[in-house]
């Protein structure tokens, strides 16, 4: 059994996450954490902050409060017709990226909206908020687009580093049951050769682990166009290393990951060294 965190803002409630979890559910029984915060609207909390009286603040937060309570009952319900075991995390207040940590300390997983997560803040993902949960995480992540469906193949992204191992050795351990699906390799560098790094040696450890493997040489530069490579692969799974710029950083100089992200174009593993 694992346990997964599942964590939503407002009324911002994640279908596809929550069927991602639902797709963990069917292959083994799991305890699933629903984390909830209030919604993120900096146009509110600007205009309020104008505002000499109490009466509109408090007005807010009953507003805020009646949101995630929608967003708890839809958790709730979901949980019961899946036959999935939770738990609701006792706090209603605003996003704190130092719980989030604590939580994923003690937690197997995250699963999270690609689309939604802080929407309410900024509609361009990964916005700061998504970025600094991605950066403060624990534990391995999963970013899920709303559009997800199933997965029934993996793009691991490789450049020979301990961060992309890493990740590949916790997506082993922790979701076993993708390692049967067509898993390839995926080495980006915009050159003329095909030489990959070590590949003699990441055959040698992934023939081990997944049934169905090839590797890639991909001739351009993966920042910019590797979110468009996967665009063609249906029901795909990224499987990437550590985040692990701050999310100032990445404001300022998205990474690869970013860009799948931003083009929700498939359901992103993330992990943690």
């Amino acid at each position: 059994m694992k346990k997964v965190l599942f964590v939503c803002d407002g009324d911002n409630f994640p279908q596809g996450a929550f069927r991602f979890v639902k797709a963990l559910r069917q292959e083994e029984p799991i305890f699933v954490k629903g984390v909830f915060y209030t919604p993120i609207d900096i146009e509110q909390l600007i205009s309020v902050s104008y505002i000499p009286i109490a009466e509109p603040y408090v007005k807010l937060k009953e507003d805020e409060r009646r949101l995630v309570s929608q967003s708890v009952e839809k958790f709730k319900s979901h949980c019961d017709g899946s036959n999935i075991r939770y738990h609701i995390h006792n706090r209603d207040e605003a996003w704190d990226k130092a719980l989030l940590s604590k939580e994923s300390r003690f937690a197997d997983l995250i699963v999270i909206s690609e689309d939604l997560f802080c929407s309410n803040a900024d509609t361009d993902q990964p916005n700061f908020f998504m970025q600094e949960a991605l950066h403060g995480a624990e534990c391995p992540i999963v970013v899920v687009p709303e559009t997800f469906k199933s997965v029934d193949r993996l793009a691991i992204a490789y450049d020979g580093k301990k961060e992309c191992m890493f990740a590949l050795k916790q997506f082993g351990y922790l979701l076993p049951q993708f390692t049967d699906l067509p898993a390839e390799f995926v080495y980006a560098k915009n050159d003329e050769t095909d030489a990959v790094p070590d590949r003699e040696l990441l055959t040698e450890y992934a023939c081990w682990h997944f049934n169905n493997l090839a590797t890639s040489k991909l001739h351009f530069e993966g920042k910019k166009y590797f979110s468009a490579w996967l665009e063609d692969k249906k029901n795909v799974m990224l499987v990437a290393g550590s985040y692990s710029r701050s999310a100032v950083s990445n404001l300022l100089n998205r990474s690869f990951v970013d860009h799948v992200i931003h083009d929700h174009a498939c359901p992103v593993f993330i992990a943690h060294a």
